[in-house]
């Protein structure tokens, strides 16, 4: 069974200007808002997921290319590679 929206009926709706819109000052009608999901999501089988155990590879991965350019930056800066 689908119930019916709470939205006003524009006709009886009082500062409704053709359109929709409403006067100056006054304050449009409440309507019913939807929060929420509308299923409720299952807990996963797993503790890691596969999406989350990709993206602690993808970080590690990303750190470890970020340190061996700064380490490699700093023994040039020094000279070693001179």
């Amino acid at each position: 069974m689908t119930a019916i929206p709470p939205d006003p009926e524009p006709a009886q709706t009082p500062d409704l200007e053709p359109g929709g819109g409403v006067t100056p000052g006054a304050t449009p009608p409440d309507s019913d808002q939807m929060s929420g999901i509308g299923k409720v999501e299952e807990n996963p089988r797993h503790r890691f997921t596969a999406g989350s155990v990709t993206s602690i590879v993808a970080i590690a991965v990303f750190a470890l290319i970020f340190l061996a350019i700064a380490v490699g930056l700093i023994l040039n800066m020094i000279g070693v590679f001179d």
